[in-house]
């Protein structure tokens, strides 16, 4: 995924389209109290961006890539149409992933004590503006 980018665009835009996805991401933890974190991905599970300290982040996006995998299954199987969103909660919190356009993933970490519908709204909302930033330089056609 990174070396598609980087083979689409120069290095300083790459650098620039990362510092607009973490200021995306610290925006997003400025909105709602109690969040956690938050990452960028691929469908394929690489790495793009994250704003996490507490969890790993390459592993994070492995697993949502995988867990990714199953909700679009489970979503085309009960003829509930495309991808737009899971969200998991625990014992000690939520992730949320969200669609971030056509090649990446939008997941957010969370406390219990979240708002769970101020996330949903600007979880979405971070997803689409993360979606028009990065379908803007990376393509469906060069992810595979």
């Amino acid at each position: 995924m990174r070396r598609a980018l980087k083979q689409r665009i120069g290095r300083r835009q790459l650098i620039s389209l990362e510092a607009d996805l973490l200021a995306e991401l610290r925006a997003l933890r400025h909105r709602v109290p109690h969040l956690a974190g938050g990452l960028v991905a691929g469908v394929d599970g690489l790495l793009i961006a994250h704003d996490t300290h507490d969890a790993e982040p390459s592993s994070l996006a492995a697993l949502t890539a995988a867990a990714l995998g199953v909700a679009q299954r489970l979503a085309d199987a009960t003829g509930q149409g495309e991808f737009k969103e899971s969200l998991v909660r625990g014992e000690h919190g939520y992730v949320a992933t969200y669609a971030a356009g056509t090649v990446c993933v939008l997941t957010v970490l969370s406390y219990p004590a979240v708002n769970v519908g101020r996330l949903n709204l600007e979880g979405r909302r971070s997803a689409t503006r993360i979606g028009a930033l990065l379908d803007g330089t990376l393509g469906p056609k060069e992810v595979e």
